[in-house]
């Protein structure tokens, strides 16, 4: 079957590259402003450009003729002039400092005056931007953009997370980590990419998603209750993944670009081409990826390689002015190493691996092997969206604004193999098989009023098929299903003067038929049939106090019902070495979450954002670790089970940023968080520690000239930056001894350094990026990784980088 697959990725990729081919190497036209050698080029172009966030002139952007390179800047004004330029079709370049290259296409017949918004970002860590305009919604939303996706390009998505305020990462090992926001993960944690949500085995603490972060222009952190449009079991806050719409732009364009990093000397690829054309735009994207052992400060961290080969396409279609069509295909394949020194033979060895400094199994050889214990993932995406806009009938053109109907069916499969390390070889006989199969099926409309009044509603449908390869020889960890769930969402937002008011509910129907296997002898085959109804809603309120500052609440009310592990696990989880125990008679979680946050800027100086929040959730589900360390045939393993409180989690998240001068600021964010298990009187195990975040950031505001005089186009560095950045992480204290197996580790202490360039050509432009994680070569462990039990975390590593656009 997968064979098949590829074959098929081979033969659109081979389709791709034949209309690729033919327009690298089609003839010049010679009507392009290149070759127009008239001497009448007497046209001039000057316009004005101002930040789309705060209306104001933007000084220092470079304007110029990619054909041609004939250039300027803009004043304190804005203001720019291009002069003696010809007729033609031509490329305008907005360049600025502070965020990413602006191109404009048309037909240049006579003299033009523009008026040009961009959007200024700060492009080194998560956007800390409380924008002047108003945002229609009252949810705390923060972005990571394409820049800084594209310089951390070593780091997979939740390592990427992890510099937002209110966001952590749970991990087993560095290569494997999954996103945690404000103390929620896995089941209660919603992921879409481009739009459709991630699903596959994210039950799984060692289950990182299986997303390719560098097919995203943007990725968002959405903090609160906004989970009334997505399917799924969420209780709060949602990450988007979302790739950039194909830019109207008639020509080939693409970048690539490729790092190494010192530490697993790892290194990789992406590439990205995309052209717009009436009859069918397109995008392909791919990346390569190849790491070996990691390393801690002091010694090698054996069998903890890793290696990728992703895919992405993306096609777009305007059949008419009011009917837009797009398909989208994604492939995430991976192989993951597990450390070896994790999986011991007996009880002994096990609690001795508790103590130890350095893990069993360690040798002082770097290797790219990668051998059992190991995890081999694919994850295939495809989606197909359509929207159909409607014309308001004659009697309401004065009410209605727009209104349009969104449809959208996505498959996705889903293929896990977990490598245990196995007696009489047969270690390449996987422990664990699973194969999932989901269809998702939308509907949904929207109509907006013109008394700024919007209304959603939607319908969605989706089956998960989930089954186990019984050639394991193992009875499976979780058992298999077939799940069927239906939901109905509505949204209502409303704006009125500096008042801002967003409501909706949501339900959702779970029927879920369960095939499981006996634990005791003789084995027999018991079926569950389990059906759950759950309910949410949520009402958000914002108020601008003045034209820099607003105020948000948000309250939302939802239900999750137990998911299939929480139910029936039973037995060995390879990835995590420990022994998971369901419980089918949880019950259905209830939660409340309340947000408010206060954001603004305050003398074009200091910009900030406070976000408290506070969550109460009844019948929580969690995992246990229980005084108990389990001898079996496979070695020795504690023992985990499935257990319910009533809990509540309560935190602080604070960015701010401080402007000293054009070319120098500080940003500082500090995280705060709390869980209780009230049933219990004891803290609430699995909380993320809290942490400052701190980085001094200096931007060269001029470009800077290279090649020398002589040259008569010299080269230019533009956008250079330098930074040192400083993360504390606090040891967790809210945790007693007889929680968990071993006492938290203490606290430490990380600093960074980036530099980065970029060199502007006539056609292309060459970003150069480095950046250097843990600078001093600290020895230390992480709470939420799981790996802490046997291994120290991760020393030194340089990351070099180059990005080429054209």
């Amino acid at each position: 079957m997968q064979s098949q697959f590829f074959k098929i990725i081979i033969i659109q990729l081979l389709i791709l590259l034949f209309f690729t081919t033919n327009n690298v190497f089609s003839i010049p036209n010679p009507q392009s402003p290149i070759s127009n050698k008239s001497p009448n080029c007497t046209i001039s172009v000057t316009g004005f450009i101002i930040d789309e966030n705060t209306n104001q002139p933007l000084e220092f952007v470079n304007v110029y003729i990619q054909e041609t390179l004939k250039g300027t800047a803009s004043n304190e004004q804005g203001y720019f002039e291009l002069k003696n330029i010809c007729k033609g079709k031509q490329h305008i370049i907005f360049s600025h400092i502070s965020g990413e290259n602006h191109s404009v296409f048309f037909d240049i017949e006579k003299d033009t005056t523009l008026y040009v918004e961009i959007h200024a970002l700060n492009t080194v860590l998560e956007s800390v931007v409380i924008s002047e305009k108003t945002t229609n919604s009252t949810q705390n939303t923060q972005t990571l953009n394409h820049q800084h996706i594209s310089d951390n390009s070593n780091q997979n998505l939740s390592n990427m997370l992890e510099e937002i305020s209110g966001v952590s990462t749970l991990k087993n090992g560095n290569g494997i980590s999954k996103p945690v926001v404000h103390g929620l993960y896995g089941n209660r944690l919603t992921i879409l990419n481009n739009g459709i949500a991630q699903s596959g085995q994210q039950w799984g603490n060692d289950h990182a998603p299986e997303i390719d972060p560098l097919v995203a222009n943007k990725i968002r952190v959405i903090k609160g209750v906004s989970s009334l449009e997505y399917q799924g079991s969420n209780l709060g806050s949602v990450i988007l993944v979302e790739p950039a719409s194909i830019e109207r732009e008639p020509h080939l364009h693409g970048n690539t670009s490729y790092f190494f990093e010192t530490n697993g000397r790892g290194h990789g690829i992406n590439l990205q081409l995309e052209q717009y054309n009436s009859a069918l735009a397109w995008k392909i994207n791919g990346t390569l990826k190849r790491s070996g052992d990691k390393k801690t400060a002091t010694y090698f961290l054996n069998n903890t390689g890793n290696q990728e080969a992703n895919i992405a396409i993306q096609l777009e279609k305007q059949f008419t002015e009011n009917f837009f069509t797009d398909v989208y295909f994604s492939s995430f394949n991976t192989e993951l190493g597990v450390l070896r020194g994790a999986h011991v033979g007996n009880l002994t060895d096990l609690e001795n691996a508790f103590e130890r400094e350095v893990p069993f199994f360690t040798e002082q050889n770097f290797s790219y092997d990668i051998d059992a214990p190991k995890q081999k993932v694919n994850h295939h995406l495809f989606k197909i969206h359509s929207k159909k806009y409607f014309e308001p009938k004659p009697k309401n053109k004065d009410k209605v604004i727009e209104q349009f109907l969104d449809f959208t069916f996505a498959t996705q499969i889903n293929i896990r193999k977990e490598f245990d390390v196995r007696r009489s070889g047969r270690s390449e006989i996987p422990a664990l098989s699973l194969n999932q199969y989901s269809y998702f099926l939308e509907t949904k409309y929207k109509k907006e009023f013109h008394n700024n009044l919007i209304f959603k509603v939607g319908v969605q449908s989706t089956i998960t098929d989930n089954t186990n390869d019984p050639e394991t020889g193992i009875l499976p960890l979780i058992p298999d299903y077939l799940s069927y769930e239906t939901g109905i969402f509505s949204v209502l937002t409303k704006k009125v003067n500096h008042w801002f008011f967003e409501t909706g509910v949501r339900f959702q129907n779970t029927m879920q038929n369960t095939v499981t296997i006996s634990q005791s002898l003789p084995r027999e085959i018991v079926r569950f049939d389990n059906n759950f109804n759950n309910f949410s809603s949520s009402l958000g309120i914002n108020y601008e106090i003045n034209s820099t500052i607003q105020l948000s609440y948000n309250i939302g009310y939802a239900t999750r019902n137990p998911a299939i592990n929480e139910l029936f696990s039973n037995g060995l989880h390879q990835g995590v070495s420990g022994i998971e125990e369901g419980n089918p008679n949880l019950n259905i979680e209830k939660s409340i979450k309340n947000t408010l946050s206060l954001s603004g800027k305050i003398k074009e100086k200091l910009s900030f954002e406070t976000l408290i929040y506070y969550q109460n959730i009844n019948d929580y589900i969690y995992l246990n670790p229980e005084n108990e360390v389990r001898l079996t045939i496979r070695g020795a393993f504690p023992v985990f089970k499935y257990k319910q409180t009533n809990a509540q989690i309560y935190g602080l998240d604070v960015s701010t940023r401080y402007q000293f001068s054009k070319s120098v600021d500080l940003k500082v964010s500090y995280s705060f968080i709390k869980g209780d298990d009230l049933s219990n009187n004891l803290p609430l195990i699995n909380m993320p520690s809290n942490n400052v975040q701190a980085s001094l950031h200096y931007q060269i505001q001029k470009p800077i000239s290279i090649g020398g005089k002589e040259r008569k186009r010299p080269k230019k560095l533009t956008n250079t930056q330098f930074e040192i950045t400083n993360r504390y992480v606090f040891r967790q204290n809210d945790l007693l001894a007889e929680q968990d197996f071993t006492l938290p580790p203490n606290a430490y202490n990380l600093i960074g350094l980036r530099v980065s360039t970029n060199i502007q050509g006539q056609k292309t432009k060459l970003r150069i990026f480095s950046k250097v994680d843990n600078l001093l070569n600290v020895a230390y462990r992480d709470y939420l990784n799981r790996q802490r039990y046997f291994a120290d975390d991760l020393g030194i590593n340089v990351v070099l980088g180059v990005k080429l656009e054209f």
